[in-house]
């Protein structure tokens, strides 16, 4: 099964818990069950900083009360590379993004633009599969790493992406530079401004998806498809019209 293995999910030693809240969406919605994240990097390194970056995020996603999965994209094929896409990375990544209520994605930057690892991996997702949307109505939210200065090219592009598969794309983001020097040799991120950003991201993240969840169905209800459904509204049941009136 493709799934990255989170070590110490509970260390987080950049985390200053003075000033953490544990439960950042208190108060804008249920949070029970658990918010369900899936976290997706663009690098097959053995030292990938794009993965360092989201096994600290899953972190902290955890330490908020969410439950997090990170999706092992090395044994993923290009896209139309295999007939039908019937290959079992394929599918669990399919299945990961309808079990996920919302997605972290982090790529580097190659080339100013994010890479092929990551561009695949949303590619194998379609926008509609046998009538369930695997993305529409889930939130997003998207980081890069640099081994430059600071750039802002990968997550512009994840943010188009994101809008194109019909997401809610987080307003924050994070960007971290000269990442070689951001992680320590076991590879935990240093306390940093980078490091603070990431937690900001996450928080928000944890927050719009408590928010947007018990509302996710109606937040994407469209006329268009409906009418393609062949799907009338029912009037004992709209209570647009009340609403209205």
């Amino acid at each position: 099964m493709p799934l990255r293995q989170l070590s110490d999910p509970d260390h987080l030693p950049a985390l200053d818990p003075a000033y953490a809240h544990q439960r950042p969406a208190l108060g804008l919605g249920p949070d029970d069950p658990a918010p369900r994240i899936l976290l997706l990097y663009g690098s097959l390194r053995d030292r990938s900083f794009s993965r360092l970056c989201v096994e600290e995020a899953a972190r902290l996603l955890q330490f908020f009360g969410c439950e997090t999965r990170i999706f092992d994209p090395s044994t993923l094929p290009l896209p139309d590379q295999v007939a039908g896409d019937d290959h079992p990375a394929v599918h669990e990544r399919r299945e990961l993004s309808m079990w996920s209520d919302g997605h972290v994605w982090c790529s580097p930057e190659r080339h100013g633009q994010v890479t092929g690892i990551m561009k695949t991996q949303i590619d194998h997702l379609p926008l509609n599969m046998g009538g369930m949307r695997p993305t529409q109505g889930r939130t997003l939210a998207v980081m890069q790493v640099s081994a430059g200065s600071q750039s802002f090219n990968s997550v512009n592009t994840l943010r188009v992406l994101g809008r194109w598969m019909r997401m809610v794309t987080m307003p924050n983001q994070s960007s971290v530079a000269k990442a070689f020097d951001e992680f320590d040799d076991a590879g935990r991120m240093n306390p940093s401004p980078y490091y603070d950003r990431i937690v900001d991201v996450m928080e928000e993240l944890v927050r719009f998806t408590v928010l947007l969840r018990p509302y996710a169905a109606q937040l994407v209800d469209r006329y268009s498809e409906r009418k393609e459904a062949g799907v009338p509204i029912d009037a004992a049941t709209d209570l647009s019209s009340i609403a209205a009136s």
